[in-house]
């Protein structure tokens, strides 16, 4: 796989009239101005069928029956599905879902480089369910001048999964166990808030490629995580949701920890790549005092409940950064 579709790839997984027939559940009905990147919406919930609900587009989406046949355009959004008690409703996910393992065996629709739209079609979904920030409008667009029902989802913060689970629930009728999902993670999220949301303020670098350095501003999922954790995200104010940024602009911002979706192991097994990024940042504060980690990225760049995994690996990896602040500051014996 070359590097170009590494970094495809991961850009994949960090971004990213009403139609009515007889097989479909509903169809869309567009505002007056679409927005390109607007708050998520904060959820016009449907009291009944057939009904409207608002996507994080902006759109009123109209059901007029509880989806029974769903299409998942990203992987995050399969693992949603299954957490609101909707997996076995899915008919087509998207390549790389692989969360659970069910998942593996559902039909591929392809990836939002390359969507199937005539399998897609065939398999005769009632809602397709996208990623607003991952799929690319104008295939949400073509999907809908087939016919098809599209919602959009973002999750721009911690508290945006439990209402995207809720939302999922209702959609697809199965609302009992989407709620008890969502209150499981907000109790978990609340614990996490509680330990660690008051301590001591680290600056972090999300390291999410290296190749160019890639990192998150203050609108993506991560940035809130390092929040929760007591942490600072040095490129926050950055103007795209991914930016690409300069060693010397990492440099100059010197943060207290790196975190990275990249393994960069000090040993011996570290890969020529890895040793020349360490010995071009040695300069840095998270690299001369050790302060480098590695936090998986479906545990942190997907939108599910497995985020708080990685929330509370990070919390406890800044931490240890304290901890080692602390230490560095008392006096010799």
């Amino acid at each position: 796989m070359t590097v170009i579709r590494q970094v495809l790839m991961l850009l994949f997984a960090l971004l990213t009239s009403a139609f009515m027939d007889s097989g479909n559940a509903g169809g869309v009905i567009r505002p007056a101005s679409s927005p390109g990147f607007a708050t998520p919406a904060t959820g016009t919930s449907l009291s009944g069928f057939p009904g409207t609900m608002t996507d994080d587009d902006g759109r009123s989406v109209r059901m007029t029956h509880a989806a029974m046949r769903i299409i998942s355009l990203s992987p995050n959004i399969t693992e949603l599905i299954f957490t609101a008690g909707a997996g076995k409703k899915l008919v087509g996910v998207s390549r790389h879902s692989n969360y659970p393992d069910t998942a593996k065996s559902i039909p591929d629709i392809g990836d939002s480089f390359s969507l199937d739209l005539e399998r897609i079609v065939a398999l005769q979904p009632d809602l397709l369910l996208a990623w607003r920030s991952g799929n690319a409008r104008a295939d949400i667009e073509k999907l809908e001048r087939l016919g098809l029902t599209v919602f959009a989802t973002e999750a721009v913060t911690l508290a945006d999964v439990p209402r995207l689970l809720r939302t999922i629930g209702t959609l697809a009728g199965t609302s009992g166990p989407a709620e008890r999902a969502a209150k499981a993670y907000e109790e978990e999220l609340q614990r996490i808030e509680s330990s660690y949301s008051n301590r001591p303020r680290v600056s972090v670098f999300q390291l999410i490629w290296h190749q160019p350095l890639m990192t998150v501003n203050d609108q993506h999922l991560i940035s809130d995580v390092i929040d929760v954790c007591g942490g600072t995200n040095v490129f926050a104010l950055a103007s795209s949701l991914t930016p690409v940024v300069s060693g010397e602009n990492l440099l100059e911002a010197d943060p207290d920890a790196i975190i990275s979706s990249v393994s960069l192991e000090q040993d011996e097994s570290a890969t020529a790549e890895v040793k020349a990024f360490l010995r071009q940042f040695s300069p840095l504060s998270a690299v001369r005092n050790n302060n480098v980690f590695f936090v998986h990225p479906d545990l942190i760049q997907r939108q599910t409940t497995r985020v708080l995994q990685g929330t509370r690996l990070v919390c406890e990896q800044l931490e240890r950064v304290r901890s080692r602040r602390k230490t560095a500051r008392l006096p010799d014996s």
